[in-house]
């Protein structure tokens, strides 16, 4: 459901959609998360937020992977866990390159 609403919201304020999927994976509580979507929504980087505490299997396969911190941020070919500002903004940077070029 949240994802509809900030679907919505996005096309009401005129963002483009990204050329790449973007999923946060968050915690309840977590500021990092919080942080994290914050920073995409200022970049007008749209996401989908999942709930790791209602995707245990997910949380245990990236757990396997070596990424333990909330947020994890997928794309179709990378992925990171933390609030990482330097990847936040380069994905922004790569997207709206994608945008300008078509």
């Amino acid at each position: 459901m949240l994802s509809v609403l900030r679907q919505l919201y996005l096309i009401t304020w005129g963002r483009k959609m990204a050329k790449i999927p973007v999923t946060v994976y968050t915690k309840s509580s977590c500021v990092q998360c919080d942080m994290t979507k914050k920073q995409f929504d200022k970049l007008g980087v749209q996401f989908t937020e999942v709930n790791l505490e209602e995707n245990l299997d997910k949380l245990e396969e990236f757990k396997s992977r070596g990424l333990m911190a909330a947020p994890i941020v997928t794309t179709d070919i990378k992925e990171w866990s933390g609030f990482r500002l330097d990847k936040i903004n380069g994905l922004a940077r790569h997207i709206s390159s994608m945008e300008r070029n078509g």
